[in-house]
């Protein structure tokens, strides 16, 4: 039988075919079908939903994305690794592994990194994230499954010597739990109280700061928030000052923010709203500015009275066609979702602003009774590549329209 613990040996590449090679990593979904490949990153076992992910650069962002918690990703372009990884480009907020992905199915063998940035092969990062992977897969057919079928409950199983308990690992994928009901939010969120001042990165210094008690407050409710959305908020002239995800309404406001941001993060969001939901309808009914993102629009959704629903498939990758009915444009964005809001829950005091091209599902709306609107997709990861950075300059305008310019030392 498999075990849960162990460490990779050095990075491995797919046996010429002729070799008849063992296979040494496996992936079984809930329905009993068995994907045999290379096991790469950590030895063991792991379990999740499988998603598909259609972008075709940041496999480290994709990978340390708190979003994808509880779920294994199926990367669509086969060419993943081959710039390596390094320890600047995380998404969480911890850089020290977490809880997150559960796995990775690649179809190519992974190169040799090629990239004056990287650090480490991809092989080594995954095993030192405790992620178990898989190369070798048909992830077009594995793809097409999902998107006829949904997305499966799956074990992902990585052993060197190719000794699997196929049967046994059959049944612990039939027996996973589905993910309506799941909050995630706790094994991503802040554990306490912190200030962020990091900007974006630039070639001639990496990563910049900005100076403290220059700009609008704003809160970050971490539900699992994404680093560079952090630095567009930085990058805004905003000071930011990020909470758990189960901050009270009350400390919040005693915080006197200018703003209020609610993150991204995992899950089924009806779950989460057990404790969410309350916090956000105290922060509308104070009036105070409010963004939301992904997790946060859905949240921002289920404050309103409105539901949500899961999608068979989901929205993840960075080529997603995204209309502004606002303005009538269409933004490239970013997408990492398998929950939606039900526009016709809404009340009428909540417009919708931003409809996916692909399936017509509801992208973002807009409050016309309080300063506050969200939208589900990713507008700090750039596919477009900034098509949709205006997002953080309408919230500073909601802020600046609350309240008068705040002064800058020096001036």
């Amino acid at each position: 039988m498999l075990q849960d613990e162990g460490a990779s040996a050095q990075p491995r590449s797919t046996p010429e075919p002729w070799s008849e090679p063992l296979a040494t990593a496996l992936l079984v979904l809930a329905d009993g079908t068995v994907l045999e490949g290379f096991g790469i990153g950590r030895t063991g076992v792991a379990d999740g939903e499988v998603c598909f992910n259609t972008a075709m650069t940041g496999y480290q962002e994709i990978l340390t994305d708190p979003s994808y918690a509880g779920q294994i990703v199926t990367f669509t372009f086969p060419h993943i690794g081959n710039v390596g990884t390094n320890d600047e480009d995380l998404e969480s907020l911890d850089a020290a592994p977490a809880s997150g992905v559960r796995g990775a199915v690649i179809a190519s063998a992974v190169t040799n990194p090629s990239s004056w940035r990287s650090s480490s092969h991809l092989d080594a990062w995954l095993n030192a994230r405790g992620i178990v992977g898989i190369t070798g897969v048909d992830t077009r057919a594995l793809t097409a499954l999902i998107r006829d079928r949904g997305m499966p409950n799956a074990v992902i199983a990585n052993d060197p010597e190719g000794n699997f308990d196929r049967e046994a690992l059959k049944a612990r994928a039939a027996a996973l739990a589905p993910m309506e009901g799941l909050d995630l939010v706790p094994p991503v969120t802040s554990r306490e109280r912190s200030d962020w001042s990091e900007t974006t990165w630039a070639v001639s210094g990496g990563y910049g700061r900005r100076a403290a008690g220059q700009g609008f407050k704003v809160v970050a409710i971490d539900y699992g928030v994404k680093r560079n959305i952090l630095r567009l908020l930085a990058e805004a002239g905003c000071d930011v000052t990020v909470v758990p995800a189960t901050t009270e309404a009350e400390e919040i406001l005693a915080l006197k923010p200018d703003g209020v941001f609610l993150s991204n993060g995992p899950g089924d969001p009806a779950a989460t709203g057990e404790y969410a939901v309350p916090v956000i309808r105290k922060l509308l009914e104070e009036k105070v500015p409010t963004f939301g993102i992904c997790l946060g629009h859905q949240l921002m959704g289920l404050a309103l009275g409105g539901r949500t629903v899961k999608m068979a498939q989901g929205h993840h990758g960075a080529n997603h066609p995204v209309k502004d009915k606002t303005t009538g444009k269409v933004e490239i964005v970013s997408m990492n979702h398998g929950f939606a809001v039900d526009p016709a829950s809404l009340p009428d005091t909540a417009v919708e602003t931003h409809v996916s091209l692909f399936d017509g599902s509801n992208c973002g709306l807009t409050l016309t009774d309080r300063p506050a609107f969200s939208v589900q997709h990713h507008p700090e990861a750039s596919p477009g590549p900034r098509d949709s950075h205006y997002l953080f300059e309408r919230f500073v305008t909601l802020m600046r329209a609350g309240k008068p310019e705040p002064e800058i030392a020096g001036k």
